[in-house]
C-alpha cells in the first residue's frame, strides 16, 4: 500500500520530498491562526459557520468541519517509523518502531474500512487512510489512544470547547444539545471532531448498528473521508490535498501538523492494542508547557537514531570524528547482584494484534429502488423510509456504498434537521435506507432521487405522495342558538372533526357564510369573519383543527341586514356541518311623549307671585308653623 501510495503521490506532484518541503516551509513561515484569503481560494476564504459546514458540498465550499476548534500540535518524531530491525550503529540496539507510529487496532481498522468504502463509491478521490490517520491524530490523539469499545464507540464523548466566538468560530446550537450536550453553542464532537451541523449532513452509519454516532470511530472516519472528497477533489493532487485538510480546520499550523503525520504514517506504521496509543499533549488553544519545543523541520529520510547509552561526561569526550575513550574499569568491588526481576513489557512493543481485515474493493453497478410506497399526510412522518439496494454487475448486494438521497426543490418535505439531501451507507445486505422523511404543508406527489456520489450511475427514483388530512364527520360542540344584533359579535362556535372513530387533528376546514342551507354560496350581506386589509367583509375562511381535532371560531360578527343565515363548514373527506346564524335589527328607540298640560298638573302654568287685584299676596307653598297657645 505504501509503495502504491508513493507512486500516486509522485504522479500528483505530492511526493515525500515535496510534502516534507511544504511542511518545512509552512512551519518556518506561519504561526497559528486562521488562514488569510489567497488569490486562488486555496486557503479556504469562506467565513466559517453552520452555513458553510452544512453545505452539501461540505469542505468544497471552504467551510470548516470542526468550526476551527482546537487541535493537537504535536509533530511526529524525527525518527521515521520504517527503521524497524535496522541497527544504525554498534552502540544502538535494534529499533522496533517508535511508539508514535503505533495506531490502535480498532482505530486503524476504521480508517482502512473508510478508505475501502470511499474508493468503491468515489475512486477518483484517491482517499488514503493515512490522511484519516493524520487528522485523527491531530483531532483526538486517535480516539484518546484507542479508548473505544468493541463496536468502535469511545467510552465517553470527546467534546471540544463551546464555539462561542472567543478564540474560535461563533456557532449557536444547531442540535438542541443532542450530540454535544450544549443547548447554547455547538461543540466539536467525537474522534474526528465534527460540529453537529456538519454531522447532520455528513454523518454515516459505517458499522451497521443503525445509528449515526459521531463518537463511533467507524462512523466518524467514513464521514470524514466523504467530507474530504467533497466537490470532486482528487487527493493525489497537492492543491486538492491542501484544500481538503484546510476544509477541516482553516489554519496553516493545522495544515502543517496534519501533513507531517500524513507523511509519517505513509512511511509505515504498526498496530497497538486499543487503549495503549500515545496521547498528544500540546494543543492549539493553550501555550506549550514550559521547557518544551515543537520540531519545525521536516521529517528526515534517514536521521540518526538516538543512542540508548547515557552520554559520557563532557570532560572525557574527544573532538568529533575520534572514537570515545573506553571507560576505566571499576576499582571498587562490585556489589552483589540484586535478584532478577521479571521483565516489564512495553505495551507499544507487544506483538501486533490480529491483522486488520480490509473489505475487498468492489464496485456498485446499479441502485435498485425499494418497493415500499412512500405516502404520508400533510405535516406527518412517512410510514416507510426511502431505501435502495446497491448491487454489483452480477446482481449481488454491495455493502459499504455511500448513497445520497435528494429531494426536489418543489416539495416542502424534509429529512431530519431540515435537510434536503442526506448520505447514508449500504449495510451488509446492500440496503441503504434514508432517515425518516417528514411531509410539509403541500399535498402533492414528488420524486426522491438516490445516487452514488462520484459515480455516473443512473439515479434510482422513488415516488412519494403527500395527501391532505381528511375528516369524514364534523359536528358542532354545543347547541346554543347563535343570535346577534347587527354589528355585534356572536358567541364562539366550536366544531369537532373525526375520521372514523378517531379524532382528526390538523385537518383544514373551510368555513363559508351563506344565505341558505341548500347551497354553499357565499352571502353578500350576511355575518362575516371581520374585515380584510381593504376594509371588505370576509365571509370565507380556512381553519385547521388542533391536536384534539377541534377548532373554534371566535370572530363572527353580524352584518347590517337582519335575517337568518347559515355557516357551512366542510372538510376533505366529506365531513360537513351547518350552523344557523340569526341577525336581528336593534329595537327601535321610542321618542318621549309630549305631556298634556290639562291633565298633568306638573305642566300647569306657573302662578305669578305678584300681588293679586285684591291686593292680597299669594299663599305660600311652604307649610306654616303651627302656633300653640
Amino acid at each position: 500500500m505504501a509503495e502504491q501510495f508513493g507512486r500516486r503521490l509522485r504522479r500528483g506532484a505530492t511526493s515525500g520530498a515535496i510534502v516534507a518541503a511544504a511542511v518545512a516551509a509552512l512551519a518556518a513561515s506561519q504561526g497559528p491562526g486562521a488562514i488569510a484569503p489567497s488569490a486562488d481560494g486555496l486557503n479556504g476564504d469562506h467565513a466559517v459557520g453552520a452555513g458553510d459546514a452544512t453545505s452539501p458540498n461540505g469542505g468544497a465550499d471552504g467551510g470548516s468541519a470542526t468550526g476551527d476548534s482546537p487541535y493537537y500540535l504535536d509533530l511526529p518524531p524525527l525518527k521515521p517509523p520504517n527503521l524497524a530491525g535496522v541497527p544504525t550503529s554498534p552502540q544502538v540496539p535494534v529499533v522496533t518502531g517508535p511508539a508514535e507510529a503505533g495506531i490502535p487496532t480498532t482505530v486503524l481498522a476504521a480508517y482502512r474500512r473508510a478508505e475501502a468504502s470511499v474508493r468503491a463509491t468515489d475512486p477518483s478521490c484517491n482517499l488514503p487512510w493515512q490522511l484519516l490517520a493524520g487528522i485523527g491524530k491531530v483531532e483526538s490523539g486517535q480516539a484518546r489512544g484507542g479508548r473505544v469499545d468493541g463496536n468502535g464507540t469511545t467510552f465517553s464523548p470527546i467534546l471540544g470547547p463551546a464555539l462561542n466566538g472567543v478564540g474560535f468560530a461563533n456557532i449557536s446550537d444547531t442540535d438542541g444539545g443532542a450530540f454535544d450536550g450544549d443547548t447554547t453553542h455547538d461543540r466539536a464532537v467525537g474522534p474526528m471532531q465534527f460540529i453537529p451541523s456538519t454531522w447532520a449532513v455528513w454523518g454515516q452509519d459505517a458499522n451497521g448498528d443503525g445509528k449515526k454516532d459521531p463518537n463511533n470511530i467507524y462512523d466518524a472516519a467514513q464521514a470524514a473521508g466523504m467530507y474530504l472528497c467533497a466537490g470532486g477533489r482528487d487527493l493525489a493532487i497537492k492543491a486538492d490535498l491542501d484544500r481538503a485538510i484546510l476544509s477541516y480546520n482553516r489554519s496553516t499550523e493545522y495544515l502543517t501538523t496534519v501533513l507531517s503525520w500524513f507523511e509519517y504514517y505513509g512511511r509505515g506504521t504498526h498496530t497497538v492494542p486499543d487503549g495503549t496509543g500515545v496521547l498528544p499533549v500540546d494543543r492549539s488553544d493553550r501555550n506549550p508547557p514550559a521547557g518544551t519545543t515543537r520540531p519545525t523541520t521536516p521529517v528526515s529520510p534517514n536521521p540518526p537514531s538516538p543512542s540508548t547509552t547515557p552520554p559520557a561526561d563532557k570532560a572525557t569526550q574527544k573532538p568529533t570524528g575520534q572514537r570515545p575513550t573506553q571507560p576505566p574499569k571499576p576499582t571498587e568491588p562490585t556489589k552483589p547482584a540484586e535478584p532478577t526481576k521479571p521483565p516489564v513489557t512495553d505495551p507499544t512493543s507487544r506483538p501486533p494484534a490480529k491483522p486488520v481485515e480490509v473489505p475487498p474493493t468492489v464496485k456498485v453497478a446499479h441502485l435498485r429502488a425499494g418497493t415500499a410506497v412512500l405516502t404520508a399526510v400533510t405535516e406527518s412522518t412517512f410510514a416507510e423510509a426511502a431505501s435502495v439496494t446497491a448491487v454489483d454487475a452480477s446482481g449481488r448486494p454491495v455493502a459499504g456504498v455511500s448513497v445520497r438521497f435528494a429531494l426536489p426543490g418543489t416539495t416542502d418535505a424534509r429529512f431530519p434537521a431540515g435537510a434536503t439531501t442526506v448520505t447514508v451507507t449500504s449495510d451488509a445486505k446492500g440496503v441503504a435506507k434514508a432517515p425518516a422523511l417528514r411531509a410539509g404543508e403541500k399535498a402533492e406527489p414528488f420524486t426522491v432521487r438516490a445516487t452514488v456520489p462520484g459515480r455516473s450511475l443512473p439515479a434510482a427514483e422513488l415516488k412519494a405522495t403527500v395527501e391532505v388530512r381528511k375528516a369524514d364527520a364534523l359536528a358542532r360542540v354545543g347547541d346554543t342558538a347563535l343570535t346577534a344584533e347587527t354589528g355585534a359579535g356572536y358567541e364562539p362556535v366550536t366544531v369537532e372533526a373525526r375520521r372514523g372513530a378517531e379524532l382528526a387533528p390538523g385537518v383544514s376546514v373551510t368555513a363559508v357564510v351563506t344565505d341558505s342551507a341548500d347551497a354553499p354560496q357565499q352571502s353578500a350581506d350576511g355575518p362575516s369573519f371581520g374585515k380584510d386589509a381593504a376594509g371588505n367583509p370576509v365571509r370565507t375562511k380556512v381553519l385547521k383543527t388542533d391536536a384534539q381535532g377541534r377548532l373554534s371560531i371566535k370572530d363572527l360578527v353580524a352584518g347590517a341586514k337582519g335575517g337568518d343565515y347559515v355557516l357551512w363548514l366542510t372538510a376533505p373527506g366529506g365531513g360537513t356541518v351547518k350552523v344557523k346564524l340569526t341577525v336581528t335589527a336593534p329595537a327601535p328607540t321610542t321618542p318621549p311623549a309630549t305631556p298634556d298640560p290639562t291633565t298633568d298638573p306638573s305642566t300647569a302654568p306657573t302662578t305669578d307671585p305678584s300681588p293679586t287685584a285684591s291686593g292680597s299676596a299669594p299663599a305660600s307653598t311652604e307649610a306654616s308653623p303651627t302656633r300653640t297657645g
